[in-house]
C-alpha cells in the first residue's frame, strides 16, 4: 500500500510538471493571438497592401522550417548544466520580449528615423516591423519545439501520457488565445498604459502596443515559474546522449544536415502518411488563420482599411468582431482539448486518428460556409440617411461568430493529435524527440510558405478578397480527412512508445 501511495504521488508530481511546461504555451499563444487578430490590419496601416501582406507572414514558416529542426537537433544533444531543453526555452522567451518591443514601437521608431506623420507607406517603420516579426517567429519556434520535446521527455515513453501532455499543451494554447483575443477586442486597453499613444502611434497602434507589453509579462512569468519547478538533470557525458539517441557508435555521430536527411530517409510509411495529412490540413487552416479578421472587416462588414473614415471605421469594427470570434473559437478549443485529454486518459489512443479525419470534414464545411455568410452579408448591405454603409444585421454577425466558434473543435485536434502521433510513429534510428518533432514541423511550415506566397495573387486572380483561398482550404481539408480515415494507421493500444517506432527515452530527469 505504501508503495502504491508513493507511486501515485510521483505520478501526480510528474503530471503537474508536465502541466507547468505546457502552460508556457499560454504565454506563446497570447502573443500569437495578437498577431492573428491585429497584425494583418496593422501592416496595412503601415502602408503594405493586402495582396502583399501575406508575404510578411512568410517569415513564420521559413523560420519554422529552419529553426525547429535545428533547435530540436541540438536540444537533443545539449550538455548544459541547466538541461537539454531549458536553455533553448529561456533564450526563446527573451527573444520574444525583444521582438515584441520592436513590433510595438515600429511606428515610433520609424518616425524617429524619418517617416512623415500621416503618410504611407511608412518605409522605415515597415523595415523595423519586419525585423521584429522575423525575430518573433524565430523565438516562437525556439520555444515551442523544445517545450513539446520536454513534454515527451517527462512522459517517459508512455503513449497515453504523451497524448495527454500534447492535449494539455493544446488546452493552454486555448487559454492564451482567449486572453489574447479578449485583449485584442478591447478598444480602450491603451488607457492602462497611456504612454503608448504617441504622435506616430494612434489609438489602434497604442492598443496593440499595450497588448504586447502584457504578452511579455505573461510569457516571462510562465517561463520562469515552469523552469524553476521543472529542473532537468543534464547527462553526465556526451556518451550518455549518444546512447539515449540510439547511437551505438558515438565516434561516427553525424552533423545536423546528415541527421535531418537521415531522418527523412528512414521514415516509415505511418510517419509519411502523417506528414501528408498534416501538410494538407495546414493548407486548409492557414488561409483562414491569416485572414480571418480581415474577412470579417472586408467581406462581412463591407469595410476598407484604406478608404474614407466611414469604410475604415466599418473595417475596424469587423476586425474587432473577428477578435471576439477568435475568442469564442479559443473557448471551444480549450473545452475540446480537455475532452481529447480525457479520451487519452480513460479510453484508447486508437480512436484519435478517426477523430482527426472526421473533424477535417467539419473544417471543410465551415470554410465553405464562409462563402454563404459573405453572400448573405452582401445581399443585406444597407446605408443610413447620409449614405454611409451600416454594419451587417445581427443575424449575419451571429452566423459568422458561430463559424469561428465551431472551428475550435477541429483546431483542438490539429494542435494535439498530430504531435502525439508523431511521437508514437517516429522511428528509433537515432533522431531524438526534438528532431522528430522538427521533421513534423516541416509538414506544417511548407504549406504555410506556399499559402503566404500564393494566396494574395490567387485571390486577386478571382477578383480579390479572401474567399478563393478559403474555398481552396475547404478542398484541402476534405482530402486530408479522407486520407486520415483511409490511409493513416492507428498505433497499437496499450503499447509503450518504444514498441511503436517511438522517439528515444529522455536523458534528462526531473
Amino acid at each position: 500500500m505504501a508503495l502504491e501511495i508513493a507511486s501515485d504521488r510521483r505520478s501526480n508530481g510528474t503530471r503537474m510538471k508536465r502541466m507547468m511546461v505546457a502552460s508556457i504555451a499560454a504565454g506563446v499563444q497570447f502573443g500569437w493571438a495578437l498577431q492573428l487578430s491585429l497584425l494583418t490590419p496593422y501592416v496595412q496601416l503601415l502602408g503594405i497592401p493586402h495582396k502583399h501582406a501575406a508575404i510578411i507572414w512568410l517569415c513564420g514558416p521559413i523560420s519554422g522550417m529552419l529553426v525547429q529542426p535545428f533547435v530540436g537537433y541540438y536540444s537533443d544533444r545539449a550538455t548544459s548544466k541547466f538541461g537539454r531543453r531549458s536553455p533553448f526555452i529561456a533564450a526563446g522567451a527573451l527573444l520574444v520580449a525583444l521582438a515584441v518591443f520592436l513590433i510595438g514601437y515600429a511606428a515610433d521608431l520609424g518616425h524617429l528615423s524619418g517617416d512623415q506623420l500621416g503618410q504611407t507607406p511608412m518605409s522605415h517603420a515597415i523595415i523595423i516591423f519586419i525585423a521584429g516579426f522575423w525575430i518573433l517567429d524565430v523565438a516562437n519556434n525556439m520555444l515551442q519545439g523544445p517545450c513539446r520535446a520536454l513534454l515527451a521527455d517527462l512522459s517517459g515513453g508512455d503513449q497515453r501520457k504523451t497524448g495527454s501532455a500534447n492535449a494539455f499543451f493544446s488546452f493552454f494554447m486555448a487559454v492564451g488565445n482567449v486572453a489574447g483575443f479578449a485583449a485584442g477586442s478591447y478598444t480602450d486597453l491603451y488607457k492602462v498604459m497611456p504612454f503608448t499613444q504617441t504622435a506616430a502611434c494612434n489609438v489602434y497602434c497604442a492598443n496593440l502596443k499595450t497588448c504586447f507589453f502584457i504578452s511579455i509579462a505573461l510569457l516571462l512569468t510562465l517561463t520562469v515559474v515552469a523552469l524553476t519547478i521543472v529542473r532537468e538533470q543534464p547527462p553526465s557525458s556526451v556518451d550518455d546522449i549518444d546512447s539515449s539517441l540510439g547511437n551505438t557508435d558515438p565516434e561516427h555521430s553525424s552533423p545536423f544536415c546528415v541527421e535531418i536527411m537521415g531522418a527523412f530517409r528512414d521514415l516509415k510509411r505511418p510517419m509519411w502518411v502523417l506528414l501528408l495529412v498534416t501538410c494538407l490540413n495546414w493548407v486548409a487552416w492557414f488561409p483562414f488563420l491569416l485572414f480571418d479578421t480581415d474577412w470579417m472587416g472586408k467581406e462581412v462588414y463591407g469595410g476598407n482599411v484604406g478608404a474614407g473614415d466611414g469604410e475604415a471605421k466599418l473595417y475596424d469594427m469587423g476586425v474587432r468582431a473577428g477578435a471576439l470570434g477568435l475568442m469564442l473559437n479559443s473557448i471551444v478549443l480549450g473545452v475540446s482539448s480537455l475532452a481529447i485529454q480525457f479520451q487519452y486518459a480513460g479510453t484508447s489512443v486508437r480512436g484519435v486518428k478517426k477523430l482527426w479525419g472526421a473533424v477535417n470534414f467539419l473544417l471543410a464545411l465551415c470554410l465553405v460556409m464562409t462563402v454563404l455568410v459573405t453572400k448573405l452579408a452582401q445581399s443585406h448591405r444597407k446605408h443610413d440617411k447620409n449614405g454611409h454603409l451600416l454594419p451587417p444585421p445581427p443575424g449575419i454577425k451571429a452566423a459568422a461568430l458561430t463559424l469561428f466558434a465551431i472551428l475550435g473543435i477541429p483546431q483542438a485536434v490539429t494542435y494535439s493529435v498530430p504531435f502525439a502521433l508523431a511521437s508514437m510513429f517516429s522511428n528509433s534510428s537515432g533522431a531524438g524527440q526534438g528532431l522528430s518533432l522538427g521533421v513534423l514541423n516541416l509538414a506544417i511550415v511548407v504549406p504555410q510558405m506556399v499559402i503566404s506566397v500564393a494566396s494574395g495573387p490567387f485571390d486577386e486572380l478571382f477578383g480579390g478578397g479572401n474567399l478563393p483561398a478559403f474555398v481552396l482550404g475547404a478542398v484541402a481539408a476534405a482530402v486530408s480527412g479522407i486520407l486520415a480515415l483511409t490511409m493513416l494507421p492507428s498505433p497499437p493500444p496499450e503499447a509503450p512508445l518504444s514498441e511503436v517506432e517511438s522517439p528515444t527515452k529522455p536523458v534528462s530527469s526531473v
